[in-house]
């Protein structure tokens, strides 16, 4: 269960980053001329792809189970989602050109992560095992957040 606490301090880092650098990086997208791809992933099942995403990367960082490669990570969301490269790769291009819009979508992912992180604290706790602060949280500190 140590892993699992871990992991926590690791989705709050992933969270924030991931978060951060799609932002920086979809920021340039931010025009009109992205057309609506015929195959587009819809906006809820885009952000639950998003939220795993984030979960795989938390995972990645830890070396959970002895690791995962990106590749790893990549099928199994197509599996999963029953999507390929491309038609990701069209959705994300599409929905990072508005950036109120995604930054809205990135907020659902970020309510779920603290979501989950709460449950398994409180699992945690029930289960008689300590619960630190965690230090990288930047819930209800001082860090600036984005806004």
């Amino acid at each position: 269960m140590e892993s699992v606490y871990f992991l926590t301090d690791k989705i709050f880092n992933m969270r924030n980053s991931i978060f951060l650098g799609l932002m920086v990086l979809f920021f340039g997208c931010n025009s009109n001329s992205v057309e609506k791809p015929k195959n587009l992933i819809g906006k809820d099942k885009m952000v639950d792809i998003l939220y795993d995403i984030s979960l795989l990367e938390a995972i990645k960082m830890q070396n959970i189970n002895g690791g995962m490669t990106a590749k790893m990570g990549n099928d199994y969301i197509y599996k999963k989602y029953k999507i390929d490269s491309i038609q990701f790769a069209n959705s994300n291009k599409y929905y990072a050109s508005d950036i109120a819009e995604y930054k809205k979508m990135f907020e659902r992912v970020k309510e779920r992560l603290s979501a989950e992180t709460v449950k398994v604290e409180a699992d945690m706790k029930k289960n008689g095992q300590p619960v630190s602060p965690n230090p990288n949280s930047t819930l209800n500190s001082d860090t600036p957040q984005v806004q």
